[in-house]
């Protein structure tokens, strides 16, 4: 699970916040950043590694401020979900290959004469 520690930014400006991950690294924060880019209502995200022995990344996330658009928080938080989704389609499409593949090799490992 994912744990947001602590959040940077201007209390009155909902649309841009750098928030702070713990135990993390490039892995995560990259298929964040790539995913937060793909969100209409972003104009900007990117992340930082503050010292390379500091397990932590800062995400900067701005939004498009529109009147009445979504806090940062919320955009970084369908960002997760969505990227959440796409693993267990990964996950899922993996998962049946394997199975697939296992049956069409039992099938050929089999000395059945026709």
């Amino acid at each position: 699970s994912l744990t947001l520690h602590m959040e940077h930014g201007i209390h009155t400006d909902q649309s841009a916040a750098t928030f702070s991950i713990e135990n993390e690294d490039h892995t995560l924060a990259n298929a964040i950043r790539f995913t937060l880019n793909q969100d209409p209502r972003v104009s900007f995200a990117g992340y930082s590694i503050p010292h390379p022995s500091d397990a932590r990344v800062n995400i900067r996330v701005q939004t498009t401020g529109l009147p009445e658009g979504d806090p940062a928080r919320d955009v970084l938080k369908d960002a997760c979900q969505n990227l959440m989704g796409m693993c267990q389609h990964v996950r899922d499409t993996f998962d049946k290959a394997v199975e697939d593949f296992k049956k069409t090799k039992a099938v050929d490992a089999m000395d059945i004469e026709y």
